[in-house]
């Protein structure tokens, strides 16, 4: 099964996420299929989360499942950033 995760990167007591599509037996921060947007938790200034909802919408399209987290972050993109 195809999911949409979080991989984590960054150092220690500075995590990164990468927003990622990859094969549901693959590692956390293994082998993706592809890079859909990033969430950095620890921001101060700018941005701290980006997802190319085009890309979300094609894999959400093809069957590819969310995990619980991204779920929560997509609404929270959503919210933040309105569609006509």
């Amino acid at each position: 099964m195809v999911i949409i995760r979080l991989a984590r990167g960054g150092s220690k007591k500075r995590p990164f996420y990468n927003i990622v599509v990859t094969d549901s037996r693959n590692r956390r921060d293994g082998r993706f299929i592809e890079r859909v947007g990033f969430y950095n938790p620890v921001v101060t200034k700018g941005e701290s989360l980006r997802i190319m909802q085009g890309r979300l919408t094609y894999w959400k399209g093809v069957g590819a499942q969310l995990s619980p987290t991204v779920t929560r972050l997509v609404k929270k993109d959503q919210a933040a950033h309105p569609t006509v």
